[in-house]
């Protein structure tokens, strides 16, 4: 893979930079075939990386991923997530063998907490390791951390082997880029983006339209191409049409200038001071 269009994770694995979400899929059985369609494009474009969780249609959303990459297993790194709530020891064991079962594979690729509850971090991470040890899943990261929350799992025993962490990350929600996109790129920890289009609103943004035009894009892809330029960002788009598979993936080879980068940051200023981490 081109070096420009991958991250690096802790562990040394490569992964594309620009992967496939799959939030809000496998709820309708009427689009399961289109569902299904958009992510094996994905795949044969190259976003091999597909992101989905047990909280997503119930377990859905894994439903259509195992059929996506029926026959190509090992062209997918899988991301998955476990609920707070079955955060615990024994917890985490559950449901994780139920995500197993739905993908239809005998490992994860990476597999995170997917914001924190109740249970003490340092028992999901346990969990976590006895996963690992067990071949289950081959590596764990955690969402929905804040800064302080990322420095607390470093302080854990097995803290250090956390492989990313997924946020919500776009030109309207940059509050990480005060500190925790700074902390996370000094520790070489990588940054997943999901809603990078705040789920397809950066698409009619107006503040977008002018550039898209000059750069004969859309407003989407200027979006997207923002946070794709960047080191240690994985950007993580849903797309169930084809058109929508096809312009994602075109946005990796749109290039921003300096001038592109400053007119932005007068459009969508960044932050000046620590914004309490966001969630949708």
């Amino acid at each position: 893979m081109d070096a420009m269009k991958v991250v690096t994770l802790q562990a040394g694995e490569v992964v594309p930079r620009l992967g496939q979400g799959t939030w809000n899929m496998g709820e309708d059985p009427r689009r399961r075939a289109e569902e299904v369609a958009a992510l094996q494009l994905g795949l044969d474009l190259g976003m091999t990386l597909v992101d989905t969780a047990e909280m997503y249609a119930s377990g859905g959303a894994e439903a259509i991923v195992a059929e996506a990459m029926a026959g190509r297993r090992q062209e997918v790194f899988i991301v998955s997530k476990v609920l707070p709530t079955n955060a615990t020891r024994r917890g985490v064991q559950k449901a994780c063998e139920a995500s197993l079962e739905r993908l239809r594979t005998e490992v994860i690729d990476l597999y995170l907490l997917h914001w924190r509850g109740a249970v003490p971090l340092s028992e999901t991470i346990e969990a976590f390791e006895e996963l690992k040890s067990a071949g289950k899943i081959r590596h764990w990261g955690v969402s929905n951390f804040d800064t302080d929350d990322m420095e607390e799992l470093l302080r854990l025993p097995a803290g250090a082997a956390v492989q990313t962490n997924q946020v919500l990350y776009n030109l309207t929600r940059r509050g990480i880029d005060y500190d925790l996109l700074p902390w996370s790129n000094r520790r070489r920890i990588p940054v997943m983006a999901y809603s990078p289009v705040e789920q397809g609103r950066l698409g009619n943004e107006r503040r977008l339209e002018a550039m898209a035009r000059r750069l004969g894009a859309t407003a989407a892809q200027v979006a997207l191409a923002w946070l794709l330029r960047q080191d240690g960002v994985i950007a993580i788009p849903k797309a169930s049409r084809p058109q929508h598979v096809r312009d994602n993936r075109a946005a990796l080879d749109l290039e921003l200038t300096a001038e592109d980068l400053a007119e932005l940051d007068r459009a969508f200023p960044p932050p000046r001071g620590k914004r309490p981490l966001e969630m949708i």
